[in-house]
């Protein structure tokens, strides 16, 4: 009995010696990355960092490594805030062309009032109606600022998408569900004037095609490299 079960324990202690012994992500990507540094190959460096830094370094080590964390993609939900504030923007362009009108049609009463009284009354008009319009006028800038953050904030997040799936131009891909993985990795760089640490930032996108049932699975990438102070 005992030596029956021998290959089955064997088995095991084989996986986990495999697993323990697997190099993480963080490790693999980065060895890669300073390798193409060392050699000044800047298209290399391309591949794997959407904004490659080359740092110049005699040597590298990871100082400590973030939990690997696993979120839903958002991409969707950025492209469904970038339309939504698009939506507003654009319906809020008649009531402040209204407003100017308003103020207009107040400053043009007033420049041919006659008596004292009516421009008066017509100051007040003016008065009223350059308060409604500087509100209308605010509250499209604003909502044109959020405008442009989300409409930046989702190309930014295609950007990154489309970096770590490799798959070219999906039209479609501000539609895909799934996860992104992320890590934050310090690393100590070794320079001929001293130790510098920096942080990379590193992802993963699984994303999925769920009318087409089609998996794309994506790459760990650098998308940031920040030094520490």
């Amino acid at each position: 009995m005992f030596r029956k079960s021998l290959p089955a324990i064997g088995i095991v202690l084989l996986l986990f010696l495999l697993q323990s012994c697997a190099q993480k992500p963080e490790e693999g990507l980065l060895k890669r990355y300073f390798h193409a540094v060392s050699l000044n190959d800047v298209t290399t460096m391309s591949t794997m960092a959407l904004e490659p830094v080359a740092l110049e370094a005699t040597s590298w080590k990871i100082v400590k490594a973030s939990e690997e964390n696993i979120n839903p993609a958002n991409l969707p939900d950025l492209e469904k805030m970038e339309k939504d504030y698009k939506k507003k923007l654009e319906d809020h362009v008649g009531p402040t062309v209204d407003a100017d009108d308003a103020l207009y049609a107040a400053k043009e009463k007033l420049r041919t009032a006659r008596t004292r009284s009516a421009r008066r009354a017509a100051q007040r008009e003016v008065d009223a109606a350059q308060v409604t319009f500087d509100e209308e006028r605010e509250i499209h800038r604003q909502l044109q600022r959020n405008y442009n953050e989300a409409k930046a904030a989702a190309a930014r997040e295609e950007e990154i998408s489309t970096f770590s799936l490799g798959a070219g131009d999906l039209p479609n891909i501000r539609e895909l569900l799934g996860d992104v993985h992320s890590m934050e990795v310090e690393v100590m760089l070794q320079t001929d004037t001293g130790a510098k640490n920096y942080n990379f930032w590193l992802r993963r996108y699984n994303l999925r095609d769920e009318t087409l049932g089609r998996n794309y699975r994506g790459r760990w990438i650098i998308v940031a490299i920040e030094p520490l102070s």
